[in-house]
């Protein structure tokens, strides 16, 4: 077909802060696209603010794994259910039974709670960051211990054993992995993880998988809700708190207007979660045949939401590819929408919080070591963010 296209995923190292320039002339051309996938199924791509959000509330449309095709990577041998306990994948009512299991887990009132102590955390790889001197990798120093160990400590996962599962839940992400590499890397995180279920069941503690042992769940359940929390919670705040500091070191007006209180800081981290939007697509398939912006969507048909084009569309957000910390952000999809909207939101939204303002309190002087088009960005991985931030500082 003329009018298909395949996923955009070409980024600029002059842009490093945008979605891929094609999403925007899509959305601006047909918000509702033919995409070919790389298995050859041919299904749907939205762009627009409004097309996006409707699919992702519209209970029409399903999550489930063994029905989706997904629009980057290797194609998938043979999609298969994914197993129990793993929420992101499951539709109603299933996953209507875990969410209440874990939305007590997280409220907003649970995180806020754990400023204080995420605070206390940050203080120590800022000291340890002060003590090593500049220049900096900020990614290793700052941007991933912090988020591994609050997960760490909130799963009851002891944090000296991150290693453990670390590097194999990175491999998760990436874009070029194999299938022998996924599969080595997925059974080492179960594995690591199924020893730590059977040690909550023996002699539980004061955190969040041990709190579930106690419910109706199993142990194959447990395993994969504390696989999907560990992996979700190491990669996504690390990538947002080192690509948000690439994006304020890259607009000193609005990092000094961040300093100066000038936005709120509630404020300015909504802006850069729209602004960045580094979960950049989610998938549903059509249960049924659903009219959409026009088209019909048939029966089993893949729709990719594009999260990133959606939070840059102009008739949402006026001036979206701007950096404007004082802006109104409401209704930005960066954490999703609808019955599936990210779980764990109000726990990054305490860390980038937390740690953005610490740190650029802390460092007046804070720069990038390197230009901006020397910053590794990670367009291997399904997470969007850099590799590594070189960042230097006076002392």
């Amino acid at each position: 077909m003329a009018d298909t296209t395949t996923m955009p995923t070409g980024r600029s190292s002059a842009r490093p802060f945008d979605p891929p320039a094609e999403l925007s002339k899509l959305r601006e051309k047909r918000p509702l696209s033919r995409l070919e996938y790389p298995d050859g199924h041919l299904g749907w791509l939205a762009t627009s603010h409004a097309l996006v959000r409707e699919v992702l509330a519209d209970r029409r449309f399903s999550v489930r794994a063994e029905l989706r095709h997904l629009p980057v990577g290797a194609p998938a041998q043979q999609p298969r259910p994914a197993p129990p306990g793993t929420f992101s994948a499951a539709d109603p009512p299933e996953h209507t039974r875990y969410r209440r299991l874990l939305t007590g887990q997280f409220t907003v009132r649970r995180m806020r709670q754990l400023a204080d102590h995420i605070k206390a955390i940050t203080d120590e790889y800022l000291d340890a960051m002060e003590r090593h001197g500049s220049p900096a990798d900020l990614v290793e120093v700052l941007a991933k211990p912090v988020p591994a160990q609050v997960i760490c400590e909130l799963l009851g996962v002891p944090f000296a054993e991150r290693d453990q599962f670390q590097d194999h839940a990175y491999a998760l992400f990436r874009l070029d992995s194999g299938p022998e590499e996924l599969g080595a890397a997925y059974t080492a995180v179960h594995e690591f993880v199924r020893g730590l279920v059977t040690a909550k069941r023996s002699a539980p503690g004061d955190d969040l998988l041990s709190g579930l042992t106690a419910s109706d769940l199993t142990d194959e359940e447990l395993v994969n809700i504390g696989f999907t929390l560990l992996g979700a919670g190491l990669d996504t705040t690390a990538n947002m708190l080192a690509l948000g500091t690439f994006a304020l070191l890259a607009h000193p007006d609005q990092l000094a207007a961040l300093r100066a209180g000038e936005s709120t800081v509630d404020q300015a981290i909504e802006e850069l979660l729209r602004y960045l939007s580094i979960v950049p697509f989610t998938v549903r398939v059509a249960l049924e045949d659903v009219e959409l912006g026009g088209a019909l969507i048939k029966a089993g048909e893949t729709v990719t939401v594009s999260l990133a084009a959606a939070d840059r569309d102009p008739g949402k957000f006026p001036h979206p590819d701007a950096l404007d910390l004082g802006r109104p952000t409401a209704g930005h999809v960066a954490f999703g929408h609808g019955i599936h909207q990210c779980l764990g939101q109000q726990l990054a939204r305490v860390e980038l919080q937390v740690v953005l303002p610490a740190l650029v309190n802390r460092f007046p002087s804070l720069r990038l070591a390197v230009p901006s088009e020397d910053v590794p960005l990670r367009t291997d991985m399904l997470i969007y963010g850099v590799h590594h931030l070189p960042v230097a500082w006076d002392r």
